[in-house]
């Protein structure tokens, strides 16, 4: 989980979130294999490192390595980097791991899907593409200042996304469900005057979130509340969407949840909606609000007693 969020706190008050979303916003979500789903998340997870790598070699650093974020384009059905050089961005497509050039004007470019391929070959063709357009591809080669997950992609095997799509697919409904949700909470604090960060996908954790950051200046001692979905990790082999306020209060301290979700107080605290609950509600869309809904305003009417 990463530690990006969603949090109502204006001079000690409570500001009420209120979550609307469409049948048309909402992508059905399906029960898929764990094991299926977590080799396609990893896949995923590896194939966005190239994002990763492309915006530090060309995008101006940040000291907290957001240049290195990314953003979800629905109708991509994956995830691009800031603009890179003359408003190009590298994207991925989720859905069948396929890397796209983006060239001014969001237009569709160069692409070079995943499948039978290694890591050694998409360098290679990241390389001619960026050598290309001027720009010195042995900048891809930087050494990474995180580690993630090891998966046989990190010892030269090939991707495979070969009897993957129905896992591939649905990791795509649930970062494309995640986006709009999370837009709708960003967009409300923002509304209520709040400073909140764009919903971005941190190559790191490879989760999607927004922060929203109630209290002035970057001192350690301010108050948030993350939230956002990851794909799954160490913690739960499935996605989840989280809701974590900061500074942690005491485990006594917290609110009670929709039965969508529970407390996970282990390492971090937040509130946790798990894929295996919401794919069996009866309304997922309605019940994932209510969870966000009510995990949200909890967290931050317990932050108030914080001060």
């Amino acid at each position: 989980m990463h530690s990006l969020s969603s949090s109502p706190i204006l001079n000690g008050r409570i500001a009420e979130a209120k979550i609307v979303v469409s049948n048309q916003d909402w992508r059905p979500l399906r029960k898929v294999d764990l094991g299926q789903l977590s080799e396609a998340r990893l896949q995923a997870h590896y194939a966005a490192q190239w994002l990763g790598r492309a915006a530090q070699a060309y995008v101006s650093p940040q000291p907290d390595y957001s240049h290195t974020n990314l953003g979800w384009d629905d109708a991509f059905d994956g995830f691009t980097t800031h603009a890179l050089k003359d408003d190009v961005c590298l994207g991925l497509m989720i859905a069948d791991l396929t890397l796209v050039f983006f060239k001014k004007g969001r237009k569709r470019a160069q692409s070079f899907p995943l499948n039978k391929r290694s890591d050694k070959d998409a360098r290679a063709w990241l390389g001619e593409q960026f050598a290309a357009r001027g720009m010195d591809a042995r900048a891809l080669d930087a050494p990474s200042p995180y580690k993630i997950p090891w998966h046989a992609i990190a010892n030269g095997a090939a991707y495979d996304t070969t009897g993957a799509s129905n896992a591939l697919g649905e990791l795509t409904a649930w970062f494309a469900n995640a986006d709009y949700l999370l837009g709708n909470i960003r967009t409300q604090m923002i509304g209520r005057k709040l400073t909140a960060s764009p919903v971005r996908c941190w190559p790191h954790h490879f989760d999607l979130a927004t922060l929203i950051s109630p209290d002035e200046g970057d001192s350690e001692r301010a108050r948030s509340v993350n939230t956002g979905l990851s794909p799954g990790d160490e913690h739960y082999g499935e996605p989840y969407f989280y809701v974590s306020p900061y500074p942690y209060p005491a485990p006594a301290m917290l609110p009670p949840l929709p039965k969508l979700g529970h407390w996970h107080t282990s390492d971090f605290t937040a509130a946790i909606a798990p894929a295996s609950r919401i794919v069996e509600a009866k309304n997922q869309k309605a019940e994932t609000v209510a969870f966000l809904q009510d995990a949200v305003e909890g967290a931050t009417k317990v932050l108030t007693t914080l001060r």
